[in-house]
């Protein structure tokens, strides 16, 4: 075993390691994006579901799934190791491309995903956790955008190839041919390149001068003022993710649209979310992280007015735009702003508890908006989620507390002359 006087923390220090894990986790985003632009018309296509909550019961699935993954992600992660963490959510992401293209019925479909859900939570904590390890508290903003980043531009570009081979050759079975790649580079690479960082966590856990939390699950939840609010913040984003991953495709075939246009679409908002992370987790390493979780969702809101009312193929992309670039404002702030606020030896299980209720945000919110949707349309749930990003976003940074003393962005801009 690695002794602790010889570990050193640091991206430039641990950069072979970091940039593996980095890969590995575009391989876990691209199991997502193989879905993100076909499942929603394939429920109507093939199964002949035409009820919006009854066709969003895959996100339900895979939301209620990854949550409870990510619950015991931090106990795992301490009991197994997070290299052995890793392999067991590829194990359990094997089956997922077979069941899909083999579905005899929607229920196969939905089993499917909640066992991506699963992979998605170890594999995806796993590799967030095994980061912040590696960086210390160092450049922690920019280690958590690089590895949001990775994962995000994966979903966007498997969703626009599935769309663009679905278009081409039909829903099945071909699209789904991708996940088999991908789930076997993933296993290889974490079994045969991927090290073990628990060393590097309690190296850490030594000279930390954060304190302790009282009840991990209760503050990271709900009582401490800066956690218990990236939390709720976490959730309603991942809410309105949830929307748009699967209501936008059946929005976008009700006007029209073709699967090519459709898989064009869908890609957009993951790419600027997955791309804006590079700067954004930067800029959340130098300015107050309440202050992006506020524009943010301000932006998210204001994205998600205008698709409301969208028509045309440009505005749709403008606005989908839009929206990932309010999504990559958050996302790495989420996890850095957790790992701001823990103790080393808390870290894990704080993480596992924020990534529940972020992702049962997916089960909410298809639950939530597919209700909506079938009473009212599809503008209506949109316009819903728009108010619901719009408040929550001001009341976190109405709660929230710049525990690092950074200036807000308008400051940081001014001290540096823009």
């Amino acid at each position: 075993m690695e002794q602790l006087n010889t570990i050193v923390l640091g991206l430039r220090q641990n950069w072979r390691q970091f940039t593996l894990l980095v890969i590995v986790n575009a391989f876990v985003g691209g199991m997502v994006g193989m879905e993100r632009s076909i499942l929603p018309h394939l429920a109507e296509a093939e199964f002949g579901i035409a009820a919006k909550t009854a066709a969003l019961s895959f996100i339900v699935a895979f939301g209620f799934a990854k949550a409870f993954a990510n619950l015991f992600t931090g106990t795992l992660a301490g009991k197994l190791g997070r290299k052995k963490l890793l392999l067991l959510g590829w194990a359990l992401g094997i089956p997922v491309p077979f069941m899909l293209m083999l579905a005899p019925t929607w229920g196969w479909v939905v089993a499917a995903n909640i066992l991506l859900g699963v992979h998605q939570g170890f594999a995806w904590s796993a590799t967030v956790v095994m980061k912040m390890d590696l960086v210390g508290e160092r450049n922690r903003g920019l280690a958590m955008g690089l590895n949001e980043f990775a994962g995000y531009l994966a979903v966007a570009l498997t969703a626009f190839i599935t769309g663009w081979i679905a278009g081409e050759y039909g829903l099945r079975p071909y699209p789904f041919y991708l996940g088999v790649g991908l789930v076997a580079a993933g296993l290889l690479f974490t079994w045969l390149l991927v090290r073990d960082t628990h060393a590097h966590m309690a190296t850490e856990a030594a000279t930390s001068k954060v304190p302790r939390l009282a009840n991990i699950f209760k503050d990271t939840s709900w009582r401490h003022r800066n956690l218990g609010s990236v939390t709720i913040t976490g959730l309603v984003n991942n809410l309105n993710d949830g929307m748009v991953w699967g209501l936008l495709p059946l929005f976008l075939l009700q006007k029209g649209f073709s699967m090519h246009e459709i898989g064009m679409l869908a890609a957009v908002y993951p790419a600027v979310w997955g791309i804006g992370q590079l700067f954004s987790g930067r800029l959340s390493d130098f300015v107050c992280k309440k202050d992006l979780l506020l524009w943010g969702m301000t932006l998210q809101g204001l994205a998600l007015f205008g698709l409301a009312f969208a028509a045309h193929f440009w505005l749709f992309a403008a606005f989908l735009a839009l929206l990932g670039w309010g999504t990559a404002m958050v996302y790495p702030t989420f996890l850095a702003s957790i790992a701001d606020n823990t103790h080393p030896l808390d870290r894990a299980k704080s993480l596992g508890i924020f990534r529940f209720w972020r992702d049962m945000g997916y089960a909410i919110g298809a639950l939530f908006t597919g209700l909506i949707a079938d009473a009212f349309g599809i503008p209506a749930s949109i316009l819903a989620v728009g108010v619901l990003t719009l408040v929550t976003g001001f009341w976190a940074d109405f709660r929230m507390r710049c525990r690092t003393g950074h200036p807000t962005i308008w400051g940081w801009m001014w001290q540096r002359g823009y």
